[in-house]
């Protein structure tokens, strides 16, 4: 599945081009659960040509809790506190790769300067904006999602294609609710990310790669 270039015209365009791509579904995960007593079950189907080798997190999740973490970054460190309640599964996949140290080292690869549309993309070892970790899961949705400045959200190539790749908001943004909400980010790290907007997009625009290049360092969760 190939990226879908954004198109900054109007929010609905714009909400189509916060892409993530995969490949075909093979077989379902089949991990150990985690033991939880509050856990739900989560499914997470492999798919070939992982960007960076990562295993399948557990095949369960806590559905409750705060989960605080530090993302470290070149820009600045950035601390969210991530929200198991709302997005059980999401949080599991997005802290077993932390601890696998899968997105250490990589770019962020993607950044939006719109006036109502202000992103940072990152997850993507490649650095392309096609990479993942090798497998999908699907949306945690409520059909209520807003996008307010310090969200932290999943990216995806459309329904239920979830991998690694994450987005940061650092201004309020116009986005139709498809995209899973799993934290929020504290004011200084939006201030971080909004410190390196103001350096802009390479080569002029409102889309593209960061003028000045990040790169994530680690994810530790706290």
């Amino acid at each position: 599945m190939s990226k879908r270039p954004l198109t900054l015209i109007a929010a609905l365009v714009l909400a189509a081009g916060l892409t993530a791509c995969g490949g075909e579904d093979e077989t379902a995960a089949d991990s150990p659960p985690v033991d939880n007593s509050n856990a739900v079950p989560c499914t997470y189907t492999e798919e070939g040509g992982a960007a960076k080798d990562a295993d399948l997190p557990p095949d369960s999740a806590a559905d409750d809790g705060d989960v605080p973490v530090t993302i470290t970054a070149s820009a600045g460190e950035v601390t969210a506190t991530l929200d198991a309640a709302a997005a059980p599964c999401t949080v599991n996949s997005f802290t077993s790769l932390a601890g696998q140290g899968y997105f250490d080292g990589t770019p962020c690869h993607r950044l939006t300067t719109n006036p109502v549309f202000g992103v940072l993309q990152c997850g993507d070892p490649s650095g392309t904006g096609g990479g993942g970790p090798g497998y999908s899961f699907g949306d945690e949705l409520t059909g209520e999602e807003t996008y307010p400045a310090g969200t932290l959200a999943m990216a995806n190539a459309g329904p239920d294609t979830n991998g690694s790749q994450f987005f940061m908001v650092y201004v309020d943004t116009q986005l139709s609710a498809d995209y899973t909400v799993f934290g929020t980010i504290d004011p200084e790290g939006v201030q971080v990310v909004a410190d390196l907007a103001a350096d802009g997009v390479d080569g002029g625009g409102e889309d593209g790669p960061p003028a000045t290049p990040v790169t994530i360092e680690s994810v530790s969760v706290d």
